[in-house]
């Protein structure tokens, strides 16, 4: 007995004094390193990954993950869907993506992700046992071996938090007005924060992208959205004190006058989104003059899609404003990407039908195309998204200072 209380002893010991990890931490407006040297965010998003968007595939009205998810049930049926989703997620981002974004100065990635990655629900192949953690695992070692900090940002949340595309929805922010949906909302974030508490890789948890679209009413909205952050929080912080939280404002990341208290928590910063628009820090002097008032962090969690003059102007005036960046995105088909993807042959039958006339089952009849043809294009996509066989944008790549 006295040797086994000796071990114990010695373990609890051992426990006590291993050194614990150290996290990217919170000094007045600014991110410090464990080393106590300034961070300065520098990155992009791996954006159409683990959340499609129709756009990056030359899509337009089948916008959303959902929709070009029907719509590919609608080309090939559902098996061969499944298929599709299953390869995409492991092709189109890679570690030789993640160690190529490293070498061009990077230090900071964000992964936007949809819900559904941590639940049961159907979505990009699975109907259960969703893969969400195995993936972010996964993630996490490339940005430790290439030496990145990873933002982890909930595209896409349970009801909708935007009511649009880009949170994949029904087209109304029900997030907040269904008590069903904020609680599962609140319980993904607390089992995400459980999983990686510990974990330093993660430079913080974006709640969730660009909340409330400006088509809807904002008297309404913005009040319920601090309330629900602060929950999040609470419930974040009973398995998670190691972590920055990132809040972003409604109106597509550019309002921040709804928010009335920054110190319920000690480790928040918020992030703020731009598209065209001056190059000019005056056209961000509201983002710029929240950060002072807080005193608090802020970083330009999405931006791009402009010219290269733009964004290298837009850099200049971001990097005198001291707000860090996260261009948007890293890889799509086309330009304006760190990484663009070559058509496969065959696509336009694909676009054409997408966007055609599928409003009735003689519809889809009549204008599915070949589906030899399409599966043709779907596997000739997969492999061109990988990244051997993706093309460097350099003017971009360098228009957007990863490396200054």
């Amino acid at each position: 007995m006295k040797k086994m209380i000796v071990g114990l002893i010695a373990a609890f010991c051992c426990l006590a004094c291993a050194p614990k990890p150290e996290f990217v931490s919170i000094d007045g407006p600014d991110l410090r390193r464990p080393d106590g040297s300034k961070l300065e965010i520098r990155g992009t998003n791996l954006g159409n990954w683990l959340n499609p968007e129709g756009y990056m595939f030359g899509l337009r009205n089948t916008s959303s993950a959902g929709f070009i998810n029907t719509m590919l049930c609608e080309l090939v049926g559902p098996d061969v869907t499944a298929d599709f989703w299953k390869a995409y997620k492991e092709n189109y981002i890679s570690e030789e993506d993640i160690r190529f974004i490293a070498s061009q100065g990077a230090n900071t990635i964000r992964l936007p992700f949809h819900y559904k990655l941590f639940t049961d629900e159907d979505y990009m192949g699975l109907s259960s046992d969703q893969d969400g953690f195995l993936i972010v695992d996964r993630l996490v070692e490339w940005c430790r071996n290439a030496g990145l900090y990873l933002i982890l940002d909930m595209h896409d949340c349970p009801g909708g938090q935007t009511g649009d595309n880009i949170d994949d929805s029904y087209g109304y922010p029900w997030l907040f007005e269904s008590p069903a949906s904020r609680e599962l909302f609140k319980d993904i974030w607390r089992r995400i924060a459980e999983h990686y508490a510990d974990e330093s890789v993660i430079l913080g948890y974006e709640l969730m992208n660009e909340p409330i679209a400006t088509y809807f009413d904002d008297k309404h909205f913005n009040p319920m959205l601090e309330p629900l952050y602060k929950e999040t929080v609470a419930e974040i912080r009973k398995v998670d004190r190691n972590h920055i939280i990132i809040l972003g404002g409604p109106q597509w990341n550019s309002r921040f006058d709804n928010f009335s208290d920054w110190s319920f928590d000690d480790k928040i910063m918020y992030s703020c989104h731009r598209y065209g628009g001056d190059a000019c820090k005056e056209a961000i002097g509201n983002f710029s003059a929240f950060r002072d008032k807080t005193g608090l962090p802020m970083y330009m969690g999405e931006i791009g899609h402009n010219t290269t003059e733009w964004q290298n102007a837009f850099c200049n005036a971001m990097r005198e404003l001291n707000i860090g960046w996260t261009f948007w995105p890293y890889k799509k088909m086309g330009d304006s990407c760190m990484m663009g993807i070559e058509i496969p042959e065959g696509w336009q039958a694909i676009v054409d039908f997408a966007e055609g006339d599928r409003s009735s089952y003689a519809a889809i009849r009549e204008h599915r195309p070949d589906q030899e043809a399409a599966r043709a294009s779907l596997e000739e996509f997969l492999v061109k998204c990988r990244f051997e066989n993706c093309i460097p944008q350099t003017d971009y790549i360098n228009s957007i200072q990863l490396d200054q």
